[in-house]
Order: structure tokens, then sequence, then C-alpha cells
């Protein structure tokens, strides 16, 4: 089992690593090691809540597949090790992003005192407007 949270952990069987052949750094090894890992979490299988599923198939965006699976892909790395390390990490740390219900918002009306003093600024700034035109005192 991964553990995400203390209260969430997902099957390790959910995550299926793909090794890859990677570009950029790689030496004489560029193009002989796939170093780069593709790793790919089933929905279906990883047992999440529905809410946090949810949440977790928004904050995934273009990574989530139409098969409900995420793909998480990292090659900055010249090792597999630390590309899987890294990609483990994303994938945990997307997760545990998604666990945090939003906090929602309770709409409040502006006191009386806050009115009055939004309208008296408006009838301040209307005065020193119409104090800049030409010709008689406006007053």
């Amino acid at each position: 089992m991964i553990q995400i949270t203390r209260s969430l952990s997902i099957d390790e069987k959910a995550v299926e690593e793909t090794f890859i052949r990677a570009s950029g750094p790689g030496g004489q090894n560029v193009n002989k090691v796939e170093t780069a890992v593709l790793l790919r979490l089933s929905l279906d299988r990883a047992d999440l809540p529905p809410p946090v599923r949810s949440r977790l198939e928004k904050l995934a965006g273009r990574r989530l597949t139409l098969d409900g699976d995420i793909l998480i892909t990292c090659q900055q790395h010249r090792t597999q090790e630390r590309n899987r390390a890294e990609a483990m990490a994303a994938l945990i740390e997307l997760i545990r992003r998604a666990t945090v219900a939003p906090i929602r918002r309770v709409a409040t009306k502006p006191s009386y005192g806050s009115k009055l003093r939004r309208l008296e600024e408006k009838t301040h700034r209307g005065k020193i407007k119409r104090g800049r035109g030409a010709g008689a005192d406006h007053d």
C-alpha cells in the first residue's frame, strides 16, 4: 500500500510503471537506456472515496485519459531511480491536494457603517470632480 495521508492509502497494484526513452541529456546512453518513467494510476483500482476521486479528476486536467487513468511522465534525470521517485512524489502530491476539501465561502452582507462610508466617499469624490470644471461655482 502507498500511504498518501494518515487515513488514505492506495493499492500498489493500481499504479503501473513503464520505462521509455527520454529526450534530453543522457550522453552515450540516451539512445540505449530507457530512463524516463510513465506512471499510470487506474482510478478504478485505486479505490478512492468519491469526493476525492472527483477532485482528483479535476486536478489531473489533461493528464487524465478517457479510460479513467492518470498519466504522469518524468524524464528530467539521467537515472530510472530518480525519475521513478520524482514521478511517484508528483502522483502522491496530486492525490494529497485532492484530499483537501475546498472551504465553502459564506456570503455576508455589508454592514450599515460600511454602506454609509462608501456613500460618503462617493459624494466627496463627486464634489472634487465638480470642482475641477471651469466656470461658476458648482456648490
